[in-house]
């Protein structure tokens, strides 16, 4: 039997590779801290680990703990990472520092696994070509403009330089599914009668249905190392007007007020919320980073690396995607 460990697997993402590893018959380790909320890791066949991160010596020392009782890891599925932040320097300490002290340890126990594979994302690109929507190819140079984007190549980079290391790298744009919560609460405006969209130059959107991600992940690990970075979309792009009528029709929703708020009104707010969320210490969805992220037009992306080396194929549209969330949504109380 096949072992694999998972970071970050009591998020979002997390929760969803866990289950399709248990499903292929993985023995699956979940990493976790102590105050993990373990709701969707319910399922007895996992094993829980709690790695510490921030001292190299003791997460070396659990590494050889595991080794002696239970062996290497034959795949490993780096999901643990930061999206939003009171203090920009937490996405430079646990989206590259984890990730490298990971990798340290590793090497230093004798455990590279089979296949290292690190969810990146899309922002590492910045914002490309918002003249004629050319989509981002694989020779494109990196040039992200955001605190988020910038920790997310860096280690990407460092993956990169370790000779001989078996990394595969995943360039995800927008995940959604049951249990997420930042396009839940577009989702949730839209049924109050109000879609807010930024910006009034055509905007290009990009969207992973959680489910095609995961499927994606273990077939990029099955296939062995490939030592490259892909970039991981449904095959098609689309307007904010049409996303907005996806959901509606899904909804059942007949009227929506669509509301365009200007660049500047948005930087304003964005600049807001993260001074309120420095105040209270509770970060905040919306914050300068994000502007850059909400501004940006062109979120194309050619896929097509992914297709030819692992047969990625997503099998959800938007539309399929969108009904099954608000499926649950509906079924959990939170529409």
């Amino acid at each position: 039997m096949k072992s694999i460990l998972i970071t970050g697997a009591g998020g979002f993402i997390g929760g969803y590779l866990v289950e399709e590893a248990l499903k292929r018959g993985f023995d699956t380790w979940a990493a976790v801290r102590s105050s993990t909320n373990r709701e969707y890791l319910k399922d007895e066949r996992i094993h829980f680990i709690e790695l510490d991160y921030n001292d190299q010596d003791r997460l070396e020392e659990t590494l050889r703990d595991h080794m002696s009782e239970w062996g290497r890891w034959d795949y490993i599925v780096h999901n643990l990472g930061v999206t939003k932040s009171t203090q920009y320097l937490d996405f430079e300490r646990v989206n590259y520092g984890y990730l490298k002290a990971l990798v340290d340890a590793l090497q230093n126990t004798c455990m590279t696994p089979d296949v290292f594979l690190m969810m990146s994302s899309l922002s590492v690109m910045g914002p490309g070509d918002e003249t004629n929507y050319r989509p981002f190819a694989p020779t494109d140079v990196p040039l992200p403009n955001t605190f988020y984007g910038v920790s997310k190549l860096k280690a990407e980079t460092y993956l990169q330089s370790v000779e001989n290391f078996p990394y595969t790298i995943f360039r995800c744009t927008g995940v959604y599914g049951p249990r997420e919560r930042d396009y839940y609460l577009m989702i949730k405006s839209i049924k109050h009668g109000f879609d807010f969209s930024v910006g009034f130059k055509k905007q290009m959107l990009t969207f992973i249905y959680v489910k095609d991600l995961v499927t994606g992940v273990m077939d990029a690990l099955e296939k062995g190392p490939l030592r490259k970075a892909y970039f991981i979309s449904e095959n098609q792009a689309y307007t904010q007007q049409e996303f907005r009528k996806i959901v509606c029709e899904e909804l059942g929703k007949k009227f929506v007020i669509p509301i365009t708020c200007p660049l500047w009104v948005v930087k304003q707010v964005c600049a807001i919320a993260e001074w309120i969320g420095k105040v209270t210490l509770k970060a905040s969805t919306l914050n300068r980073d994000k502007y850059k992220i909400l501004k940006q037009r062109n979120w194309l992306c050619d896929t097509s690396d992914a297709q030819r080396d692992f047969a990625f194929n997503p099998q959800y549209s938007l539309r399929d995607g969108i009904r099954e969330a608000i499926a649950w949504y509906r079924e959990a109380g939170w529409l």
